[in-house]
């Protein structure tokens, strides 16, 4: 009786360390590594942080939608805009789904400071045809802050048609309700 007993404790451990050590990606993942208020990536491998005071997460639309900003000193910019956010999860970037797309940016903006009106904007977009080009998973949401991670790939489509590749992506921003 005893080894049995010992063998069921040795069975319950096992399966208990099983079950909480694995992951699924529906959870959200981890939050990544971003600085509190600010959101981080590598644009095609070269690091970008953006700065807090322009960074933010907003809930909009009862809850429904997830617009997600983040600009930096050297005029560069990274939007999200999420259809159906419903909390931590993770949210395809598919332009397969034409019913629910979700969209994401990065915008790099040259500021000419003698003739501001030859200033440039650059946008690179994601998905940019209809397939999978990334994701933007929400890890943790309280009532002030929204953290979780990003990678994808965009496109200059009105450009001239470069691909970025953004990875490393995460976020740790200031949340509002709208």
């Amino acid at each position: 009786m005893r080894t049995l007993k010992n063998f069921m404790l040795l069975v319950m451990t096992l399966s208990l360390a099983t079950f909480t050590s694995c992951s699924s990606d529906d959870d959200g993942g981890s939050g990544g590594n971003a600085p509190s208020g600010t959101l981080v990536a590598k644009v095609d491998g070269t690091s970008y942080e953006s700065w807090e005071i322009s960074s933010s997460a907003t809930i909009a639309n009862n809850g429904q939608n997830l617009i997600i900003i983040a600009s930096n000193s050297d005029g560069n910019a990274f939007s999200f805009t999420v259809w159906g956010y419903d909390g931590v999860g993770t949210y395809d970037l598919d332009g397969s789904n034409i019913n629910n797309v979700n969209v994401a940016s990065y915008t790099e903006t040259d500021v000419d400071i003698n003739n501001p009106q030859a200033s440039t904007t650059e946008i690179w977009q994601a998905p940019y045809d209809n397939s999978m080009v990334g994701s933007l998973s929400i890890s943790e949401e309280t009532e002030d802050k929204l953290i979780g991670t990003f990678e994808f790939t965009c496109k200059n489509v009105n450009g001239d048609q470069s691909v970025k590749t953004i990875t490393d992506g995460s976020f740790n921003l200031n949340k509002q309700v709208q």
